[in-house]
């Protein structure tokens, strides 16, 4: 990973690891500015982080998503402009909602083969920012390189609202006031909780690795014993070999001596 934008593209549970790393990494290279950059990229929300995996991974069904949304917004100008007619917008609009609804499926599978719950909250934040990120340019400038840190909106004339209605004075992604401090909460209190969980798995990895040292010295102090008291045994029984040889010995060279002694007695006897 050597780039900030790398991130996105990550398990969802590394992305606060890995920007640390990246930081570092940058910093160590003397790439001040850009370490900067990657230190104060956030963490994405899961539906900003399903919609840059759908990005990164789903091309096709997300062109043809953006072509659906283009058409879209043609068939509205169309029909503004009296030159177009509400059947052509209806169809574009089932054509934007079935790329939408294809897409949110997708995310749907990924997020399952993610270890994560496909709750329909999340599932309406995915559609939804799907839905800006057709129909609104800058929600799409956002979205197509696979960046998002956060959901989206489309808050405007389009297949949300009603046909013939006038434009809404602010188009685009629109993030309220309330929302943006709700999130800001929910942001903080995820990221105290995964803060917390480290700290509560490094304890217990901690607790058993001492664990696991105890038990690895307690082994290693009882194979010193018996590799002691097994050398005692063995120089005790060098000690009694040797024993056992020296009265070899001596009981060989008694035998010796008494069979000659044996020999010449005979021999003495056979000259009487």
């Amino acid at each position: 990973m050597n780039e900030p934008s790398d991130l996105y593209g990550l398990p969802l549970d590394r992305f606060v690891a890995q920007r640390g790393a990246l930081t570092k990494a940058l910093r160590a290279e003397g790439r001040r500015d850009e370490a900067a950059r990657a230190a104060a990229l956030r963490k994405p929300s899961v539906g900003a982080w399903t919609v840059n995996q759908l990005v990164r991974t789903q091309r096709r069904p997300v062109a043809a998503l953006f072509d659906a949304g283009d058409a879209l917004q043609r068939a509205q100008s169309d029909l503004l402009a009296g030159a177009g007619d509400a059947r052509a917008l209806r169809e574009a609009t089932q054509r934007e909602r079935l790329a939408v609804a294809e897409l949110t499926q997708l995310a749907e599978g990924l997020l399952s083969s993610e270890g994560r719950e496909p709750t329909q909250a999340t599932l309406d934040r995915v559609s939804e920012t799907l839905h800006a990120a057709a129909l609104d340019p800058d929600a799409r400038a956002e979205a197509r390189d696979g960046c998002l840190e956060r959901d989206l909106r489309w808050i405007g004339f389009g297949a949300s609202g009603p046909v013939g209605s006038p434009p809404a004075s602010r188009r685009g992604p629109r993030r309220e006031p309330a929302e943006r401090e709700q999130a800001g909460r929910e942001r903080t209190k995820r990221e105290q909780g995964e803060r917390e969980r480290a700290e509560r798995e490094r304890a217990e990895q901690l607790k058993s690795a001492r664990k696991a040292e105890a038990a690895a010295r307690r082994l290693a102090e009882r194979a010193a014993r018996e590799l002691q008291d097994a050398r005692a045994r063995r120089d005790r029984a060098a000690a009694s070999l040797g024993d056992a040889e020296d009265a070899l010995a001596a009981a060989r060279a008694q035998a010796e001596e008494t069979a000659l002694a044996h020999e010449h007695a005979q021999q003495a006897l056979a000259r009487i």
